[in-house]
């Protein structure tokens, strides 16, 4: 009997992610204390090469798709992502069982001195393998100098002072869950950093056809932050975008009403494409897809044709 009720966790093997999955496990369990759930540790391609930036290895799913194919064979029963991590399409077979609630979306400033954007020296050194991030911040002061920064944040963390960095960029979430929030310089605003799609919230992912599984899962899902994110994946969906495309966006929930702003940046920061949209948050999907919409055709389409021309020039050298 025991061994029927034991679930497979599916998770990547980084502390961050562990603490996640133990999380969900955990209030999984307060609704369903009778169950017991059993982590399966799985390395990603993502978590494999952190010798080159995320932009550069191409594809997509690189941290979901060891976990998907586990979960489609059967080998675990659910899978435990980052939601910024999953592509807009997922397999078939696969659907997001549920999205918990929301933690804090923001992007924040670790700084060698405790110094904020604005307060950085000349020329300052900043840490951060992501293009969305990189172009936001030349954005807002184009003399950074932007290194590429990969691993896991304990490996970011310490890399701040082995690599003479100023400062690095990471997301509050991250830090909120390991307890690392007094290291935060600044949290950086909205208006000069939009996070990724999805940053801050979790993904659960089961297979569509297990019924037992979905209705355990469903119990943890924030129909809020559910919407939201599902506006943002759908801009992001429209926009075709993936890591090696500078998107930002960001949506939240007011008297029923949902508001999304989002941007679409060149990789230098030179030009920046912002707006926004709000509607009813039945319309969610609808939202999302009419911003990136109108952020194509307000110029968008263009920037985004030229980092990609840029980036497949490159893949051919």
């Amino acid at each position: 009997m025991a061994k029927e009720r034991q679930i497979i966790v599916g998770s990547r093997g980084s502390k961050l992610a562990l603490i996640q999955t133990n999380w969900v496990i955990s209030e999984l369990k307060k609704q369903n204390p009778e169950l017991e759930f059993k982590i399966e540790k799985i390395s990603t391609k993502g978590d494999k090469r952190t010798d080159a930036p995320l932009s550069r290895l191409g594809g997509v799913g690189l941290f979901t798709k060891e976990l998907e194919v586990a979960l489609i064979k059967g080998k675990i029963d659910l899978a435990v992502h980052s939601a910024k991590d999953v592509p807009t399409e997922i397999p078939k077979e696969l659907t997001i069982g549920a999205t918990p609630k929301r933690e804090d979306p923001h992007d924040v400033l670790i700084s060698s001195n405790n110094a904020s954007l604005e307060k950085l020296p000349d020329n300052a050194r900043i840490g951060t393998s992501s293009l969305r991030r990189k172009a936001q911040l030349l954005a807002f002061r184009p003399d950074f100098k932007i290194l590429d920064l990969r691993g896991n944040l304990d490996t970011r963390l310490q890399k701040l002072e082995t690599e003479d960095l100023d400062a690095i960029i990471v997301a509050y979430a991250g830090l909120r869950r390991m307890d690392y929030k007094g290291q935060i310089s600044q949290i950086i605003p909205f208006d000069i950093m939009l996070p990724a799609v999805g940053q801050g919230s979790l993904f659960i992912e089961t297979r569509k056809d297990d019924s037992k599984i979905n209705k355990i899962v469903s119990g943890i899902d924030d129909k809020q932050t559910k919407a939201t994110v599902e506006a943002e994946r759908a801009l992001l969906a429209k926009l075709q975008g993936g890591c090696q495309i500078p998107i930002g966006a960001y949506a939240e929930i007011k008297k029923n009403y949902l508001h999304i702003e989002a941007v679409i940046c060149t990789l230098d920061g030179d030009h920046t494409i912002k707006d926004r949209h709000s509607g009813p948050v039945s319309q969610a999907s609808k939202i999302g897809d009419e911003l990136a919409q109108r952020m194509l055709d307000n110029g968008g389409i263009k920037i985004l044709n030229e980092i990609r021309q840029k980036f497949k020039s490159v893949d051919h050298l």
